[in-house]
Formats: structure tokens, C-alpha cells, sequence
């Protein structure tokens, strides 16, 4: 089958198409067609060997993180699936790969394409869905009347979790850029902060949970807009030692972890908040959970454009050049 490989960390350069061979399919595997799958910045940051510490890929890598596609084939002991159905996923993090033709996956980790979406509207959403599910509902459990700050309402995570915390019942604000402020309103945003005239730090003040995807000086500031017992909780933070136990690393890579979110944490406790590291898991039973709110319109994809999968390489590069407008892009196989 034809795939993109990453030969070899560092940047574009390392990446490639390629023929592998086809995926094994294991007992309670299933092996899905993919008809699209969806760039991430994780994919980004997985190239260029960011994450290589926590996350040690044998390479060559097949990158890739979300799919919709045909199931066609099951393992012998598979029995939620069957040949024929239409499913979407974000495959465990040790069997990525959805830039390729084809792709074996749990069946614990695929569920049923929602009705209503296309296979592009659908390979658009497994990980950030999954992230905002995990962060909003799992992690920070936001309750009807709630404050809840997204950063970056627009992007491919922000504009799925505002559209999910006004689901949830929450006051929900975000912040922007000038072009997107529309938009955010249309996703249901109660307050829209344009970052690029406004200072949200000054404007917000006793939210109960950030959801912050940007990280740095951002993360702080967030902490600032907190109300007492608040929590931020971060994917583009540094790891906290939370998340260097549910990973199981090696003492030395945890007292990293500890070190490089030592400062958070400190800004964090003082200010009387806490402060969460986020990197998602897989899950199909939470995708199912997902589904009427996608069905029913509550939640609705948000994609800036479609790539011929030909040109994934030239997807990832309109990605990592910050050229998507708002939403997510997607490489699609028809």
C-alpha cells in the first residue's frame, strides 16, 4: 500500500511516500480503508522528534493520527464491526498511521461514522474531539453555568471545544484573531476576545476551567483569569508529574517532567488553581458519546480545506505555515 513515511526526524525533509507493506490484523483488530484522514500540529511535532523522549517510534514511521474510512476486514474475535461499516478513529498512540491506504486498528478504538458527516467532515475530528471530551467532561467535569476560557476558538481543538462546553451547559469565552471573531460567535462563544486588540487577562476574570492549546506565556496568563479551585488544564504545556505516572517513563525522564512544569505548578498553587497536562488517549466508546451531539448539529466540524492525499506532504506544509483559516485540514483518498 502507498504511505508517508517519516525516514527520519528533523523536518520535511525526512518525510516521504513510500510502498509498505500491508497492515497485520490482529484477533481484535480491524483493518479499515481509509477514504480520509486529518492533519494535526501533532503530526508536525511527531516528524520533527519533539516527543521522541516519551514517545520512542521505531522509524520508518507511518504519521498520522485520525481516519474515517470502510471496514474490510476483522480479526477473529472482533465483534463489534463488520466488513462494510463506515467508522472513524484516533488509533492508539503506539499504532498511529492514517497517511496510508490502508490501516489495522483495536476495535476499542473505532466507532461508527456519524450519519450526518461526510468522510472528510469525520476525519477531521477523532483527536481533537477526543482531546476536548477528555479535557472538558473526563479531567475538569464542566457543570451547566460553568466559566470556561478556549484559547484559540477557532482552531482545529478551540472551535470543537467551545461548540462542546456550550453542550455542556457553560458560559463560554475565547479568544481570536480579528478575521475569526465571527466565527467564534457562530460556534456558540458567549464572549469573543480578539487577541490581536485585546489583552484577555484584563477582560476575563473567574472562569473555572482554560483549555489552553498554545502554551508559554499564554499558560500564564491563564492562570491570572482563574477563579480560586479553577483548573487549567493544557495540551501545548510542559508535562507535569501526573503524566509522567500514567506513562510509566524512566525516573530520569520523570524528574524532567517534574522540573520543566515545576514553575507552572508553583505559579499554579499559589494563585490557589491547578494546573493539568493533557495528551489524549484513544477511545472508541467516547467517540460513541460524541455521536448524537454531532448528529444532532450541537457539534459541527469546522474544515478549512481538502487535499488530494497525493499531496499530504503539501498538507502538512499549509498547516505548519499557519495557513488554515480556522478548523482542520484534511487529505482525503477520493
Amino acid at each position: 500500500m502507498k504511505a508517508f513515511l517519516v525516514e527520519k526526524y528533523g523536518g520535511p525533509a525526512g518525510m516521504r511516500a513510500a510502498e509498505v507493506p500491508d497492515p497485520q490484523v490482529g484477533a481484535e483488530d480491524v483493518l479499515v480503508e481509509i477514504r480520509a484522514a486529518s492533519v494535526n500540529p501533532l503530526d508536525i511535532k511527531l516528524r520533527d522528534g519533539d516527543f521522541k523522549a516519551f514517545l520512542p517510534y521505531r522509524l520508518p514511521l507511518v504519521l498520522g493520527n485520525d481516519l474515517a474510512g470502510t471496514v474490510v476486514r476483522v480479526g477473529p474475535s472482533v465483534t463489534r464491526f463488520t466488513v462494510g461499516d463506515e467508522v472513524y478513529a484516533r488509533p492508539d498512540k503506539d499504532r498511529i498511521g492514517t497517511f496510508a491506504e490502508l490501516i489495522a486498528v483495536h476495535q476499542d478504538n473505532l466507532a461508527p461514522k456519524p450519519d450526518t458527516l461526510t468522510m472528510a467532515e469525520a476525519a477531521s475530528l477523532p483527536l481533537v474531539a477526543l482531546t476536548a471530551w477528555q479535557a472538558l467532561v473526563e479531567r475538569a467535569h464542566v457543570q451547566p453555568g460553568q466559566k470556561v476560557l478556549i484559547h484559540a476558538g477557532a482552531g482545529g481543538l478551540g472551535s470543537i471545544a467551545v461548540q462542546l462546553a456550550k453542550a455542556l451547559g457553560a458560559h463560554v469565552a475565547t479568544t481570536v484573531s480579528t478575521a475569526k471573531v465571527d466565527l467564534a460567535k457562530d460556534l456558540g462563544a458567549d464572549v469573543v476576545v480578539d487577541y490581536r486588540t485585546q489583552n484577555f487577562e484584563e477582560i476575563l476574570d473567574g472562569y473555572d476551567v482554560v483549555l489552553d492549546s498554545l502554551g508559554g506565556e499564554n499558560l500564564a496568563k491563564s492562570l491570572r483569569v482563574l477563579k480560586p479551585g479553577g483548573m487549567a488544564i493544557s495540551v501545548a504545556g510542559p508535562p507535569d508529574p501526573a503524566f509522567a505516572r500514567e506513562l510509566g517513563v524512566n525516573p530520569v525522564l520523570r524528574l524532567a517532567m517534574t522540573v520543566l512544569s515545576f514553575k507552572t505548578r508553583r505559579n499554579a498553587k499559589h494563585l490557589g488553581v491547578t494546573y493539568s497536562f493533557l495528551f489524549m488517549k484513544a477511545s472508541g466508546d467516547q467517540l460513541r458519546e460524541l455521536a448524537p451531539l454531532l448528529d444532532s448539529g450541537k457539534i459541527r466540524p469546522v474544515v478549512d480545506g481538502v487535499f488530494p492525499f497525493d499531496e499530504t506532504l503539501q498538507a502538512m506544509e499549509y498547516v505548519e505555515k499557519g495557513r488554515a483559516k480556522a478548523g482542520k485540514v484534511v487529505v482525503s483518498m477520493t
